[in-house]
């Protein structure tokens, strides 16, 4: 018999039993002098009444497998009732799961999680005791390697460092580094590291104007030259990609989910986990935008897109989120930030605590656990102040609150640093590890240059207060496309405030937020008005104007005058 179907744990009062056990497993039918092993954790969740739920982490220590079978046998009584991310079977006591079209490959230190629920008799629930991985028995080993590597390995695979920018060389991207420096003055930034986007799956190759993801990691491992060296990349593909804005549209459809697995996370996970790369650090920013669109643009809110309405229905934002987070997170040397947009999108109240509860639900989701999330970014791609000095959530004028400034609108944060430190808590109550840590992206957010205040502004009234002395020149906080005024921010830094892994350049500076025209693209681009400096606004803005600035090339192609004025703007000045 075939069994598959939908999951089924107890809610409360679950005894576990858990075996976590390893157990080596090889492939069959090697290659010549190929190494193969794994590790296999299997956990029995009891319900009482007789039933019961199985979980079984395959992780794979050897060599790349296309396809897997696990064989186990049960010693009492218990049956497979239905099953889960695998194809289940059982003849007596013995059982066979084999692989999924979206989960048979498994690179070196990659993992599948699969399930079951199940049913016994009278005590007998004992756990299985031997595991085989095509139809060898499992050793209990990882195998030896023959790979060698000079200089400090750093932590080792499978010992994550708490902060993976501490003590460590960060790459720079000579794909970006050429663009900068081929402007005017922009050797004075050209050296600094950007995070690399892999923004489609014609990315993971690499396109006419950027390396793929081997060729960025083969660079890595020289510029590291036996040194710690962290690497950062942007995941971002998910079907029906950023439901609210059509400037950064993905290729693949709201309903593409196998897609996304198969064509784009496997692939990645495949090459992060090939042994050349194992010393590196490698940091993944995960599916900007998002979970939060789910939060604030969707149904009955006033600012709800009808295709963020899709996404929530279908639930390919935490199925893709989920299914990333388990792929990318079995690799030993990936360190996964979950995207938290920022304070001028999720800092009010009806936001912030659902936003930390949606990620903690897509964490958990598809295979994955909370221990695949080592942190959570603000700012990408945006231009929230780190701080703003000259007021405080706390201040009011004539009475009134600074949250009752037009500027603020009932906010809760008025700049990126006290919100991400606040959401790091926040995270933590909704059940992440205490641990977590906080990037914060300074690529655009300097505010530097003639606009910016020397110190507070004038006390007439709480708006004139506000407005005369914020650093964020912006006409509106939800204003998010090629700002004018804008400049760089604090340069990339290490562990600069409490709870705050890193200030991190994630959005390349000088590479388009996207269009206000349409510019025929195989990339799923479209245009969006909020790129259109004419544009006079609409709900999710305040019905403000965009602030954009003018003839603006694709998301992520070269913008040389953005460039130009986020140099000359910037703060710290260049």
């Amino acid at each position: 018999m075939k069994l598959n179907g939908q999951r089924r744990w107890a809610a409360a009062g679950v005894v576990v039993a858990t075996a976590v056990a390893t157990f080596g497993v090889a492939l069959s039918a090697p290659p010549a002098g190929a190494a193969a092993g794994c590790r296999v954790d299997y956990t029995a969740n009891n319900w009482g009444g007789g039933g019961f739920g199985g979980k079984v982490k395959i992780t794979n220590l050897g060599d790349a497998l296309s396809s897997w079978t696990l064989k186990f046998t049960f010693p009492g009584t218990q049956k497979v009732s239905q099953g889960w991310s695998a194809n289940w079977s059982q003849s007596g006591a013995n059982v066979t799961a084999t692989s999924m079209s979206w989960n048979g490959t498994l690179g070196t230190g990659a993992s599948a999680e699969i399930g079951f629920n199940g049913s016994y008799t009278g005590s007998d629930n004992v756990d299985p005791v031997s595991f085989t991985l095509n139809d060898t028995v499992c050793t209990g080993q990882q195998p030896p390697t023959t790979t060698t590597t000079t200089g400090d390995p750093g932590p080792g695979p499978g010992n994550r460092v708490d902060n993976p920018y501490v003590d460590a060389k960060m790459y720079v991207n000579p794909d970006w580094s050429a663009k900068a420096a081929a402007e005017p003055g922009g050797s004075r930034v050209a050296n600094q590291p950007t995070g690399v986007w892999i923004d489609r799956i014609a990315a993971i190759t690499g396109t006419v104007d950027s390396r793929g993801i081997a060729g960025h990691l083969d660079e890595a491992v020289r510029q590291a030259a036996g040194s710690p060296l962290t690497i950062q990349f942007v995941i971002y593909n998910l079907p029906g990609r950023d439901c609210s804005a059509l400037a950064s549209n993905g290729e693949l459809k709201p309903t593409e989910i196998d897609r996304y697995k198969t064509e784009y996370i496997d692939p990645i996970a495949a090459i992060f986990a090939r042994p050349a790369y194992r010393d590196l650090r490698i940091v993944t920013t995960v599916e900007i935008d998002s979970l939060p669109n789910l939060i604030t643009n969707v149904s009955p809110r006033p600012t709800a897109v009808p295709q963020c309405d899709v996404m929530k229905a279908n639930g390919n934002y935490i199925t893709g989120v989920g299914y990333a987070l388990a792929k990318l997170g079995a690799v030993p040397n990936v360190y996964n930030y979950l995207d938290i947009g920022h304070h001028g999108w999720i800092g009010w109240d009806d936001n912030f605590g659902p936003t930390a509860e949606l990620l903690y639900q897509a964490a958990n989701a598809s295979g994955s656990t909370k221990a695949n999330v080592h942190g959570f970014i603000a700012n990408t791609a945006n231009y929230g102040a780190v701080r703003e000095p000259n007021f405080t959530i706390n201040d009011s004028v004539d009475n009134k609150s600074v949250r009752e400034s037009k500027w603020v609108d009932w906010n809760r944060y008025v700049d990126e640093l006290s919100y991400a430190q606040a959401f790091r808590q926040r995270a933590v109550q909704a059940g992440f590890d205490a641990g977590v840590g906080m990037l914060i992206d300074t690529s655009r957010n300097g505010w530097g240059g003639a606009a910016r205040p020397a110190g507070p502004g004038p006390r007439t009234s709480v708006d004139a207060y506000v407005n005369g002395g914020r650093l964020d020149r912006r006409i509106h906080l939800g204003n998010w496309c090629n700002q004018a005024g804008a400049g760089l921010g604090e340069r990339p830094k290490t562990a600069p405030a409490t709870g705050i892994d890193a200030y991190v350049w994630m959005k390349p500076p000088g590479e388009s937020d996207g269009a206000s025209k349409e510019i025929p693209n195989n990339e799923g681009k479209g245009a969006d008005k909020m790129c259109d400096p004419a544009y006079t606004g609409n709900v999710r803005n305040g019905n403000n104007m965009s602030g954009a600035l003018p003839d603006a090339p694709l998301s992520g192609k070269w913008f040389s005058a953005q460039f130009q004025e986020l140099m000359r703007n910037a703060y710290p000045a260049l």
